[in-house]
């Protein structure tokens, strides 16, 4: 099993759990939803949602989701994103968590 990881607000992920997907603005502007891996995670977080407070983490099992998966290099570093290209089904979503309480395990490892 392979896990990638979103960052979402509560209020998105809990409509995601009614309508049965997790949609984002992304993948409405740009036709895929950025996610990460544990090591990305403080980098998006940094850049993208610096100043927001009350964030989770979907924790998403790639073999159970719907849509493809394709590591992409968006910023030409060398590093590669997940992007899921389509909506993340909510049982594929393993587990859900707060993000600094996720920033805080992962950096105590």
């Amino acid at each position: 099993m392979a896990v990638i990881l979103r960052i979402t607000s509560r209020a998105i992920w809990e409509k995601a759990r009614a309508d049965g997907e997790f949609r984002s603005e992304d993948l409405a502007g740009e036709g895929f939803i950025h996610a990460a891996t544990r090591e990305q995670l403080p980098f998006v977080r940094e850049k993208f949602y610096k100043d927001q407070a009350g964030l989770v983490v979907l924790h998403v099992d790639t073999d159970r989701l719907t849509s493809p998966v394709i590591w992409e290099n968006p910023h030409a570093n060398g590093r590669l994103f997940p992007h899921v290209y389509g909506p993340i089904n909510v049982d594929a979503v393993t587990e859900i968590r707060p993000l600094d309480e996720v920033l805080t395990v992962e950096c105590d490892r």
